[in-house]
């Protein structure tokens, strides 16, 4: 397979970068730029952490994809991440295909190429592979394990959505529609909240303790249902044998789960010789802007659900988010999707990774949403006084009307600041202003993924466009410092001359350079598992 870093430009910059990861000056390029102020910048280069989350958002070229809805499959040594291919260009869905990326160390990420799209499946229209999961099954008939993989999407000549099921002999395809590839009408479940409630499936099997496999499938927007499968994993179980498939009984409507909106995940935690012990968990997104959230239960048909726990809030860049749960090499992985790459948002969005943690009583620690992912390796920068950068604080609300964020601002000895306010990411430029890109980057907010330094009042603030705007404005040229410290000064590249000053207030804005000081900094890389 060809291995793409989820940034083409990883391994040239990497040539370029400073050999110690302590101070931020590197080497001298022989040009130089001398601005209208009589200010002659030269470039230096910096540290980028390239690496982090998100872990995908590329293609088989290295250049920028968007996807969302996660589901991870681990085959063996291998896991492999199934989502919807973003193709938007404002705010409205258009996801055409599933696409595939893998990986076996969960550091490295290689795209798969697409799966399967929508025009491929009969009952779908052309643009709305909504989230799909992937299962691995032996198939008695064939002698040899299939991949199933159950979709969604809009019917092409009804209004309503519909579950699906296409088929591979590899995990990463080609996926090709079978005779019984539609198994849930959007039309059989009369009870639906809205004509897209039969969306977002997921997929469990197992063996009882009676030796018994159960291969059980839910889905549902607002509602939640569930029904079990017959051992070809591509039809619907008569449970009552009566020689039907009816809605009630063979084809269940759940109590929902406090708060369920969509996005199930079941999940089983397994002893250290694989076997599954203790209750289901099932995680979903919750209340809208989509939080996410499980509860437990130790039979999947009851309905009997134990009371939610939050365990992420609502991200900045993405008013929806769905999560998919592994174990793999003696790790919980719990991945998600936010609108954190370069002019993202919620209908063009990215794969992200952070790890589960239970309690001794099987509870799970909450957790945050991080620029550095499993990495955890950050900047911290100063000013010529040795001043730690900080962003505002805030939190992110479940109310849309409060987004985009904007106002956040940035200096030195602002109130209420946590420590992880004053962590950065050295990202590549999200603009495009030269064609190597070496002395050109952005700044990302570690706490907040998604939100960049943007000029000219400096704030923290979202690509929230689709114009490539907020992307020239959120990049900077990378300069020895203007007052000789040996430390660094960053230059706007959209407006040439002017430089990140920080100002009497203590906050960052755009100024001439003409105050060398107060245009220079100092950068520190750190690793906070340390």
């Amino acid at each position: 397979m060809k291995k793409i870093l989820k940034k083409a430009l990883a391994l040239m910059l990497a040539a370029l970068m400073l050999a110690s990861t302590i101070t931020g000056c590197g080497s001298e390029s022989e040009s130089t730029d001398t601005t209208t102020t009589g200010i002659t910048a030269v470039d230096t280069t910096i540290e980028l952490l390239t690496d982090g989350n998100p872990i995908t958002g590329f293609d088989e070229n290295g250049d920028l994809m968007y996807n969302g809805d996660p589901a991870a499959l681990v085959d063996g040594d291998t896991v492999y991440i199934y989502c919807g291919h973003d193709a938007s260009t404002n705010n409205n869905y258009n996801i055409p295909e599933w696409v595939c990326y893998s990986t076996m160390d969960m550091e490295n990420f290689t795209y798969e190429g697409v799966m399967i799209t929508c025009s491929e499946v009969s009952f779908l229209n052309s643009d709305s592979s909504w989230a799909a999961q992937t299962t691995k099954h032996y198939d008695e008939e064939s002698g040899t394990y299939k991949y199933y993989m159950y979709i969604c999407g809009w019917n092409n000549t009804s209004s309503y959505t519909d579950v699906g099921v296409v088929v591979a002999d590899s995990p990463t395809g080609p996926f090709y529609e079978i005779e019984t590839s539609l198994l849930i009408d959007g039309m059989f479940t009369t009870d639906s909240a809205s004509s897209w409630s039969d969306i977002d499936p997921t997929v469990w099997y197992e063996t009882d303790e009676d030796g018994v496999e159960h291969r059980y499938l839910m889905w549902g927007n607002s509602n939640l249902y569930i029904c079990e499968l017959n051992e070809d994993m591509v039809s619907v179980k008569d449970l009552d044998g009566d020689g039907n498939i009816t809605y009630g009984t063979d084809v269940v409507s759940l109590n929902t789960p406090v708060s369920y909106t969509e996005a199930p995940w079941i999940y089983r935690r397994q002893d250290e010789d694989g076997n599954y012990y203790g209750d289901y968990y099932l995680f979903y997104a919750y209340g809208w802007r989509e939080q996410m959230a499980y509860v437990t239960t130790s039979d999947l048909f009851s309905g009997d659900w134990s009371e939610p726990t939050i365990l992420m809030g609502p991200t900045a860049t993405s008013n929806t988010n769905h999560m998919s749960v592994i174990d793999f090499k003696g790790t919980t992985y719990f991945i998600y999707h936010n609108g954190s790459l370069s002019n993202g948002s919620g209908y063009r969005r990215v794969i992200c990774v952070t790890t589960l943690t239970f309690d001794e009583d099987g509870n799970i620690e909450p957790i945050e949403e991080t620029a550095a992912g499993l990495t955890n390796r950050v900047a911290v920068l100063k000013d010529s006084s040795g001043n730690i950068l900080y962003h505002t604080h805030f939190t992110n609300t479940t109310s849309d009307g409060d987004y985009p964020i904007e106002g956040v601002y940035i200096g030195v000895d602002l109130e209420n600041v946590t420590d992880e306010d004053g962590y950065w990411m050295i990202r590549e430029q999200n603009g495009e202003y030269d064609e190597e890109g070496a002395f050109y980057v952005s700044i990302e907010s570690y706490n907040k993924p998604g939100c960049f330094w943007t000029g000219p009042k400096l704030a923290v603030q979202l690509t929230h466009d689709y114009s490539g705007y907020f992307g020239n404005a959120q990049t900077y040229r990378v300069v020895e410092a203007l007052n000789g410290s040996g430390g660094i000064s960053f230059e706007s590249a959209q407006s040439p001359g002017k430089y990140v000053t920080l100002s009497s207030a203590g906050t960052l804005l755009l100024t001439d350079g003409s105050d060398a000081d107060a245009c220079s900094f100092t950068i520190e890389y750190i690793n906070l598992e340390d």
